[in-house]
């Protein structure tokens, strides 16, 4: 196309003819026709665009949802008891016997009697008649008829359709990367406390029981007084001494391992079953029964009753009596007691102490997962191909002898002057994008 445009250009410039019939390029419309535009054109050759519509497949690819079963490694945690001896201080009590002497009082008990009068009561019974009107019920049978609704079941069978979905199990086998746990050995140090002291005894005093003792007041004058006394004994105390020391400790750290194993997948593919099932239907129907029913009919007839009614009447009757009344003394006695004196003793006790230790045990679950799968969608898709298809032109009729008064000659399709490039101008063709196919470079 640039190459017919500029050989037109230069077919004008390079025409001996006049200006004005370069102006219009020899397109359609000239000022003046030259002489050889009247005589007999030949036909000539040009281009038009055709527009042609197409369709291809195009795949796309699309991600789906999958539900698929994994098996994984769940550890659980489980304690043990485990049994362990330890020592431990053990304070008992124990006894010794100290003499000391106490002043007792002894009471002394006389009686003597007495003699007093009192006043006993002395109850009789005595009657009194009442009269009084009671109502006595008297039955009567007599039957009445009672009518009453039922309702009566009506048991029927039918056939149902019944419809379930049974799932059924379908089974493959993938790679999958199973993770487990082992248990490896560690050694390390920890610092460890003990108590290496030892028992020393040391003195105490106890007070004890007040005894009583000759004492002088201010002015001199000996009186008796309770004096207190006590004793010593020896108490065991403990002296800690801690000593730390160093002691290897072992335990076990998890490290996790991956292995790929194959694994069965199953997965359930619903399937419906129908069945016909019996039912039985019940109806219920309605019906009039009638009945004798028993009546039972009571009435109040009145009646006299006469009643003794017993009451006791009291008086007091005089009695003379003797009584012994108790006469106490009192008297000091010094006696002499013996009591048992409480001192404590330390020993060592084993006993023993569970604590609970854990430990963890793998076990296989199956776990729903969800993945996504590609899948390839095919479409069909319309696209417009541009093509220049070419086209050959003849002039209907020459110029007449007259000459071209009006400018173009009557002619639509008039040859084009002397000297002027014979390859016609293409229309303008508006450009339209052509979609590349996919994958193709752009």
């Amino acid at each position: 196309m640039v190459r017919m445009l500029t050989a037109l250009a230069l077919g004008i410039v390079a025409a001996p003819g006049s200006v004005e019939a370069g102006r219009y390029c020899g397109a359609a419309s000239y000022s003046c026709c030259p002489a050889p535009v009247c005589q007999p054109a030949a036909c000539y050759t040009t281009c038009r665009v055709e527009r042609q519509q197409c369709e291809r497949t195009v795949y796309s690819y699309v991600q789906e949802p999958q539900q698929y079963m994994v098996s994984r490694t769940v550890h659980d945690t489980i304690y043990e008891d485990v049994a362990e001896t330890r020592q431990r201080t053990v304070q008992e009590t124990a006894f010794r016997e100290e003499q000391y002497q106490v002043a007792r009082q002894v009471i002394e008990t006389a009686e003597r009697e007495e003699q007093y009068t009192v006043m006993r009561p002395v109850t009789e019974t005595q009657y009194r008649e009442h009269c009084y009107t009671v109502q006595k019920p008297v039955w009567t049978e007599s039957t009445r008829e009672v009518r009453r609704c039922v309702q009566r079941p009506v048991t029927e069978t039918i056939e149902r359709e019944c419809r379930r979905t049974v799932v059924r199990t379908v089974s493959e086998t993938v790679n999958q990367e199973r993770c487990y746990t082992v248990m490896e050995p560690v050694t390390t140090c920890r610092t460890v406390r003990k108590d290496c002291g030892k028992w020393t005894w040391q003195r105490a005093y106890n007070p004890s029981f007040p005894f009583p003792g000759l004492t002088c007041d201010d002015c001199g004058n000996s009186r008796w007084a309770m004096q207190p006394r006590g004793f010593y004994t020896l108490r065991p105390q403990w002296c800690p001494n801690v000593v730390e020391s160093q002691v290897a400790c072992t335990t076990y750290q998890p490290k996790v391992c991956r292995q790929t194993v194959p694994v069965t997948v199953c997965r359930q593919v619903p399937e419906t079953i129908v069945t016909k099932v019996p039912v039985q239907v019940c109806r219920i129907v309605s019906q009039e029964v009638v009945e004798q029913v028993p009546v039972r009919t009571c009435r109040m007839v009145c009646e006299q009753v006469t009643q003794r009614i017993p009451y006791q009447v009291c008086r007091q009757v005089a009695e003379q009596c003797t009584r012994k009344v108790p006469v106490q003394t009192c008297r000091t006695v010094m006696e002499t007691k013996t009591c048992r004196v409480p001192f404590t003793v330390c020993r060592q006790e084993p006993y023993t102490v569970t604590h609970r230790v854990a430990k963890c045990v793998a076990r296989e679950e199956q776990v729903p997962c969800t993945r996504m799968v590609t899948r390839c969608v095919p479409r069909v898709e319309t696209y417009e191909v541009c093509k220049i298809v070419p086209h050959t032109v003849c002039p209907a009729s020459p110029c007449s002898t007259g000459g071209c008064a009006s400018g173009n000659c009557g002619v639509p399709n008039a040859a084009p002057p002397v000297g002027v490039s014979p390859t016609p101008v293409p229309e303008s063709v508006p450009l339209t994008r052509i979609p590349a196919p996919r994958g193709a470079a752009t």
